[in-house]
């Protein structure tokens, strides 16, 4: 993606999510959405923009729930001796605030994706609401044990796919949770690829290039 140029962050009057948008096309085949980890926020994660596919619009969101001066998260989180505790009201208000984003925007074959917990909402839009979607990416994130009753069919989940990504020395989300991701997606019949990395609780360039790989198979960014 050419033009990595964000401007300043403005508000969805929809779901009042403030987000940033760039496209180095005034054509676009696609979107992106891209979701930043806890503690963060929307400029995060824009440098990745430039190792992306041609042809994206690229949408940083923020969180709606500010934990710090520039700090936001999808939900608060605590981590514990026996993995995190979270408040699942916010997060459930996060996934219907982002759902409430997507209706909004015009109609493109769209991606969700996002690191740490801009992963775990990531995945629990795409699949509770797999019509709004034609993918979504877990880098080094997890899926939430607490939405299995709110997933869709396998019929409706037929049509997306998804994409994983984590490190084999994160000591923030441990690895278990991408196998466990990835076993629970092989269950509901989600077509979708995994890969590991020798990396920490980040994001590295080998992840980005079968990132941007998986996005232009899976938005058809070739033809």
């Amino acid at each position: 993606m050419r033009d990595t140029t964000f401007p300043e962050a403005v508000r969805d009057p929809e779901s009042g999510l403030f987000f940033r948008k760039a496209c180095g096309t005034s054509a676009p085949k696609a979107r992106l959405l891209l979701l930043h980890g806890v503690g963060s926020n929307e400029a995060n994660l824009a440098a990745l923009a430039r190792f992306l596919p041609e042809g994206l619009e690229v949408i940083l969101m923020r969180g709606p729930l500010q934990v710090g001066p520039q700090g936001f998260a999808w939900y608060q989180v605590d981590f514990t001796n026996n993995g995190p505790s979270f408040n699942q009201p916010q997060a459930e208000s996060s996934r219907k605030l982002l759902r409430s984003f997507i209706e909004a925007q015009s109609t493109l074959p769209t991606v969700i994706a996002g690191f740490s917990q801009g992963g775990i909402m990531s995945a629990s839009l795409g699949l509770t609401e797999p019509e709004q979607v034609a993918g979504f990416a877990i880098l080094s994130g997890r899926i939430l044990r607490e939405i299995a009753p709110q997933i869709a069919t396998p019929d409706r989940l037929k049509p997306i796919s998804a994409f994983i990504a984590h490190g084999h020395q994160d000591s923030v989300l441990p690895v278990d949770w991408a196998k466990e991701a990835d076993a629970w997606l092989d269950r509901i019949g989600v077509a979708h690829e995994t890969h590991f990395y020798n990396m920490a609780h980040e994001i590295v360039a080998e992840e980005l290039a079968d990132f941007s790989q998986w996005l232009t198979n899976t938005l058809s960014l070739s033809n």
